[in-house]
């Protein structure tokens, strides 16, 4: 009876060890937490976030926006 015991715990104990090395695995291929992965901006976004951060006015942004269209 207790080798049984012993063989459950050990067959526990490696069920363990593959659930931890296959999280460690799928944290390095992780996305970040939006679920996008690293693609380039587009140029509108690039636009977007120089006016949201004030290197441009609105006048700027309006011509610079009608040029992309």
């Amino acid at each position: 009876m207790m080798f049984f015991g012993m063989m459950g715990g050990m067959f526990l104990f490696w069920i363990l060890i593959v659930v931890l090395a296959v999280l460690l695995v799928g944290g390095l291929f992780k996305t970040n937490q939006s679920g996008t992965t690293n693609q380039p901006m587009s140029a509108r976004q690039i636009l977007e976030q120089r006016y949201a951060r004030g290197e441009i006015n609105q006048e700027q942004y309006r011509l610079m926006l009608k040029d992309l269209e």
